[in-house]
C-alpha cells in the first residue's frame, strides 16, 4: 500500500492548506480526497505536489507492505 500520511505533515510544515492547493494551485479536490484515502493517483499528481511543496517524492509518500 502507498501511504500519503507524510504529505499532510509537509503541508503543515510549509504552511500550505488544502484550500490553497485548490484555489491557488488548481489541484482537484478529487485528487486531494484520493490521497487522503491512500488511493492511487497519477505520477502527474505526485509531480505537481512535489513542485508545489518543493520536495521529493519520498517526502510525501511511502510504501507500506501488505500483511500476508
Amino acid at each position: 500500500m502507498i501511504s500519503y500520511d507524510n504529505l499532510w505533515v509537509i503541508m503543515k510544515e510549509k504552511g500550505i492548506s488544502q484550500y490553497a492547493l485548490i484555489k491557488q494551485y488548481g489541484v482537484s479536490p478529487g485528487q486531494i480526497t484520493r490521497m487522503k484515502r491512500n488511493e492511487s493517483v497519477s505520477t502527474h499528481t505526485i509531480e505537481m505536489f512535489c513542485k508545489i511543496l518543493k520536495c521529493n517524492v519520498e517526502d510525501i509518500m511511502q510504501y507500506i507492505p501488505d500483511k500476508d
